[in-house]
């Protein structure tokens, strides 16, 4: 396991990480997290659009998040997140602690079981989705090592992924296509290669994915933007040149519509913990 902790006169606070075994690794977008705060106030996270489905198994108090669909401020405990085209607002506890996973879409689609259309732009309670999310959570809560609980977790997952139908090859060629590409690739050319209308990869992408493989693309060009911003050494020009923003407009609209604010204040407000603050 790989321990990172950060302690100040503000906040402290610990995230743990391990990789998932083998036979999980194309289901995860990376090591599963454990996080700890154990000082400090919450605050409030601008989560922006990633390619990847969150998954939180909380173990402390609630969490309050808000979709950018509106409906205002809603108290979760265990949550998971479908794929959005917009930012959500989430606040922790002054003490809070969870495991987070980050599923692939086609991962999440097998995990949870059902069209990830169904999840888009929403974050829902893990309890209404999983039978025996709630077990699952009482059992974390009453693990007394991180080790213990990410064994938890892995033996449930495994259980899961060995229920469940493997995804439809076209759109997993689809989707790995453009994250190979960086969300360049044209969508008529990806339907042409597959031989099939661009209704027709529309339709199914959108059902196993979330997004249509357009929105899709956006958000994946978006993500590898957001992590050239933590590179001090880049100015915003060059990075929107890089990530292949058509100029200096084309880059703050895509900003304003996906993270809802401006590069500048967006990089301003990264955090070390990788987070952002709204």
């Amino acid at each position: 396991m790989e321990i990172v902790r950060h302690e100040s006169e503000l906040s402290a606070w610990e995230v743990v990480s391990r990789p998932p075994p083998d036979a999980l690794r194309p289901y995860l977008g990376r090591p599963l997290e454990g996080w700890a705060q154990n000082r400090g106030d919450g605050g409030q996270m601008r989560e922006v659009p990633f390619p990847g489905v969150p998954l939180i198994l909380n173990l402390g108090p609630a969490w309050t998040v808000e979709d950018p669909r509106g409906g205002g401020p809603q108290t979760r405990d265990s949550f998971v997140a479908g794929l959005h085209d917009g930012p959500t607002l989430v606040r922790g506890a002054d003490r809070s602690s969870c495991l987070e996973l980050r599923l692939t879409p086609l991962g999440a689609r097998r995990i949870l079981g059902l069209p990830m259309s169904e999840l888009t732009n929403l974050t829902v309670d893990l309890g209404d989705l999983w039978p025996g999310a709630t077990e699952l959570g009482e059992r974390l809560r009453e693990a007394t090592s991180w080790e213990a609980r990410f064994d938890l977790v892995d033996l449930f997952l495994l259980r899961r992924i060995g229920d469940a139908a493997p995804a439809q090859p076209g759109v997993a060629w689809a989707w790995r296509r453009l994250l190979e590409t960086g969300g360049r690739q044209a969508v008529g050319d990806l339907a042409d290669e597959l031989d099939w209308s661009p209704r027709r990869l529309i339709t199914r992408f959108r059902e196993q994915i979330g997004l249509t493989p357009k929105t899709a693309a956006r958000v994946i060009r978006f993500d590898r933007t957001v992590s050239r911003l933590r590179r001090a050494d880049e100015s915003l020009a060059e990075v929107a040149y890089a990530c292949g923003y058509f100029d200096q407009a084309h880059f703050n609209r895509e900003f304003r519509e996906l993270a809802g604010t401006t590069p500048r204040l967006f990089r301003s407000a990264m955090l070390p913990s990788a987070g952002v603050a709204a």
